[in-house]
């Protein structure tokens, strides 16, 4: 098992699915977290065992769409536990249903904001810390869509791509600073949303958020010290 003892871990939508089961794997191999959610009340509920630890912080009101904000949180993180090792941006979301010419612009703008900027934001904040300690590993998650589009899925496909392209290419910006950059792929998620979507589903087919979180430790940890740039396609059978 890949240990991340001691290293601490921004994990941002920690309320999420994804954000949660990522927590918990990183929880259980010993690592220290900052858990991040635009919702103060949301996050102290969903990780009121953590709330008195030193071990971690639950990093609340954070908009992830908001540079300032971010950046508040990173340097906060940084000061409560003199290092920052890893990033992991799950801040995300799915619309789509359109064809491109019917889609409403601010769709467009709204995924982009969702899934494009937040991970940017989380990234620019982390990379000088990172650089300063020359080291560190940022996840993030694509999906899929970013081998090619779907009809009716353009914006979401797009919005997709584009955190690949960032990803590619801040892998090769820092790879000399011993910091990694990659990108997780997953198929259809196993959640209650997704099965309360499509209930006529195989939901065996389906990735279990648990068996992302456990790719995603991987990425994180010393083992994966030669695994940079790369998109990891994590689909299930599905």
């Amino acid at each position: 098992m890949s240990s991340l003892k001691d290293k601490v871990i921004i994990i941002t939508g920690a309320v999420g699915n994804l954000g949660h089961a990522v927590a918990e794997r990183v929880q259980s191999e010993g690592g220290r977290m900052v858990l991040v959610d635009r919702s103060n009340d949301r996050l102290q509920k969903t990780w009121n065992k953590l709330k008195d630890s030193a071990q971690h912080w639950l990093a609340g009101d954070v908009d992830m769409t908001d540079p300032k904000s971010v950046n508040t949180m990173a340097a906060e993180g940084h000061k409560r536990f003199g290092r920052l090792d890893g990033l992991v941006n799950t801040v995300g979301g799915f619309r789509g249903g359109k064809p491109v010419h019917e889609t409403d612009p601010a769709e467009w703008d709204f995924l982009y904001d969702l899934i494009v900027r937040t991970t940017l934001n989380g990234c620019r904040a982390v990379i000088p810390y990172m650089l300063q300690a020359q080291g560190g590993s940022i996840i993030n998650i694509g999906s899929r869509n970013v081998f090619q589009g779907n009809p009716n899925y353009a914006a979401y496909s797009a919005a997709k791509t584009a955190v690949l392209r960032i990803t590619e290419s801040l892998a090769g910006e820092l790879k000399t600073h011993g910091i990694r950059v990659n990108c997780v792929l997953p198929g259809t998620i196993d959640t209650p949303q997704n099965r309360e979507a499509m209930p006529q589903a195989d939901f065996s087919a389906w990735v279990p958020p648990g068996d992302l979180a456990s790719v995603i430790a991987f990425l994180l940890s010393d083992d994966a010290r030669s695994v940079t740039g790369t998109a990891v396609p994590v689909f299930g059978r599905s």
